[in-house]
């Protein structure tokens, strides 16, 4: 199993510096990660750093979800020019919460629509934070992802009340089968974790123990 081609080696620390983002992404190129992931601010670095084949990604409306569509929009699209492949963006866990599954689920199709209009091969991910949710609210969310027309299912931002579990891949599986992709995050740390999230079933891995994974594959 080539492992490093699952992993997104991210960086969204509040207190991340330019040299960090450097650092991050020479080991992208030195262990060859699936990606570098970073904040907005510093999408322009990490393109110039890795070049256009380089696969770069950030994260939108992070970790709340609770920006405005508008600003959301707005935020996609000008990583996209940036240079962004990839968005992983948090989706508003308050409104679906209060039962506005409808509003919901426009919201996250109005921005892969903007995104697509832009640059059609940008995948689109949105962040469920299942540590908030139910069983069945899990699968309730997985089905809202899926008919947004994303490419993927990301299961926590890293900074929600816990990490993934084996059981919120298991959990989307029976809600939605294979008809979407799913990156976990959150806590995973080392090789065996690592493998047993694939082998439930993850395309992508996020995590910020990329080089620690690796090594010990």
């Amino acid at each position: 199993m080539n492992i490093a081609k699952y992993l997104d080696f991210a960086n969204h620390h509040q207190d991340s510096r330019p040299s960090e983002i450097i650092e991050l992404c020479k080991k992208v190129k030195k262990y060859g990660f699936h990606s570098a992931f970073v904040n907005q601010c510093y999408l322009s670095l990490a393109r110039g750093f890795l070049g256009e084949k380089g696969i770069i990604g950030t994260v939108i409306s992070f970790p709340l979800g609770q920006d405005s569509r508008e600003s959301k929009i707005l935020a996609a699209l000008d990583s996209v020019r940036k240079g962004a492949d990839e968005l992983d963006v948090s989706m508003n866990m308050g409104l679906f919460l209060a039962g506005k599954e409808k509003e919901v689920q426009e919201e996250m199709a109005a921005i892969v629509e903007a995104v697509r209009s832009l640059r059609t091969k940008v995948l689109v991910k949105f962040i469920i934070e299942t540590g908030l949710l139910t069983e069945s609210q899990i699968e309730k969310a997985s089905e809202l992802v899926l008919a947004s027309g994303a490419d993927f299912i990301k299961t926590c931002s890293g900074f929600g009340p816990r990490g993934a579990s084996l059981e919120d891949v298991r959990l989307i599986k029976s809600a939605i089968g294979d008809k979407i992709k799913i990156k976990v995050a959150g806590g995973i740390s080392n090789y065996q974790q690592a493998e047993a999230f694939i082998k439930a079933g993850a395309h992508r891995i996020g995590t910020s123990h990329a080089v620690e994974i690796i090594k010990a594959a």
